[in-house]
């Protein structure tokens, strides 16, 4: 019984990590670091490097602000919002104290213009103002906040306002805060504004001077975004990432003592990362694994078999990297087919033991052949036979 119990266990954490895409490294940490909670996450491959208290709900003040960012961010990509649409400053988006760019009621600046205010400044007036923009009004924009957050797996979260200003039940976790910066990376349009040490808010009626708050973008390696947050109920908190050569590293410190603290640990945890693990790139998205694919029934008879995404894996420092792949095609592939679909199975192997799986899929479209189609065949192949 105890042994089938152990079974179920070992089952049930392996469906939660292939279903979160995250995969975790059950270690304990080689360091200590100052602050309450945090967490080193590779970020190709999700798997978690360093962490402590990643799961204690904590206020997170301004890094907040990272979920209102990503709204935005999806808003633009799904044609919703555009970089020059004009936003006019509610009485209510003005009125917001904390770290502010001073925007007066009925001015109008554009969605570029306030994004920049958010991501290098971290203006709570810009945040709303956006909010306002997106949603209509500031309360239901926290309630698509709360709903993407449900959608990303951050299940100790629940966000009150999008600014992190201080407030009864608004509160998240280094773990949750992790995988909600990690899907604001997949934006390269993020990095506009993330990389800009100080500017000026040229379109505000104050021409407010702008500074990032994250001193690691000028000051780390490869640092470029994401944010920092304080308040005094929620200490000194930071969300980083560093790029170096293939690897991407996303750091989260809550609660730190000092902002001196906050930035001098989030280096700690990446140095730490650069210095004992390495990425190695398997596949870019889209790369043929497949070739000369033959489809029944189609229009055309040979397709190629892709990989949807990017392919990688983590491996310590000094490790081989030496991998093999093997390709499994289904029996028997039919049209029609849409590109995307599924044909097989991709098997990333050290040895034998299995790092990835993944689906192949076709390259294109494939539709049905019909009774002209078939006739056109037979003609083209008594030709070539002459």
């Amino acid at each position: 019984m105890r042994k089938y119990r152990r079974c179920c266990i070992i089952w049930i954490l392996a469906i939660l990590l292939y279903v979160s895409n995250v995969s975790i490294v059950f270690a304990a940490p080689p360091f200590d670091i100052q602050a309450k909670s945090a967490i080193l996450m590779d970020y190709e491959t999700g798997t978690i490097l360093y962490e402590k208290n990643p799961h204690e709900k904590l206020p997170i003040a301004s890094l907040t602000k990272i979920m209102t960012i990503l709204l935005a961010l999806e808003a633009i990509d799904e044609g919703k919002l555009k970089l020059d649409d004009t936003v006019t400053i509610s009485e209510y988006a003005a009125s917001m104290g904390g770290s502010q760019v001073f925007l007066h009621e009925g001015e109008t600046l554009t969605v570029d213009a306030l994004m920049k205010a958010i991501v290098v400044a971290s203006g709570n007036d810009a945040s709303v103002a956006i909010a306002e923009k997106i949603a209509g009004t500031h309360e239901v924009f926290v309630s698509k906040m709360n709903e993407r957050a449900k959608e990303l797996g951050m299940t100790n979260t629940n966000f009150v306002n999008a600014t992190g200003l201080p407030a009864e039940n608004h509160y998240s976790t280094a773990y949750d805060v992790a995988l909600m910066s990690r899907e604001l990376l997949k934006h390269p349009l993020f990095f506009r504004w993330s990389t800009i040490w100080v500017d000026t808010l040229e379109e505000s009626r104050n021409k407010t001077e702008l500074a990032n708050t994250n001193r690691l973008v000028r000051f780390y390696e490869g640092a470029d975004g994401i944010k920092t947050g304080s308040t005094q109920e929620a200490g000194y908190c930071l969300s980083a990432t560093a790029k170096r050569g293939n690897m991407r590293l996303l750091s989260v410190v809550l609660n730190a003592p000092t902002t001196k603290v906050r930035f001098s640990e989030s280096t700690k945890l990446m140095d730490y990362g650069f210095a004992n693990y390495d990425v190695v790139q398997v596949l870019k998205k889209d790369q043929v694994v497949a070739s000369d694919v033959f489809i029944s029934g189609g229009k055309e008879e040979l397709i190629n078999g892709v990989v949807p995404q990017d392919v990688s894996f983590l491996i310590k420092a000094g490790d081989p990297k030496e991998y093999e792949k093997e390709a499994m095609l289904e029996e028997k592939i039919k049209a029609p087919l849409s590109k995307g679909d599924k044909i097989g199975t991709l098997t990333i192997k050290q040895g034998d033991k299995v790092i990835q799986t993944l689906d192949i899929v076709s390259d294109r479209d494939v539709k049905k052949a019909n009774l002209f189609d078939y006739f056109k065949k037979i003609f083209d192949s008594w030709v070539r036979k002459r």
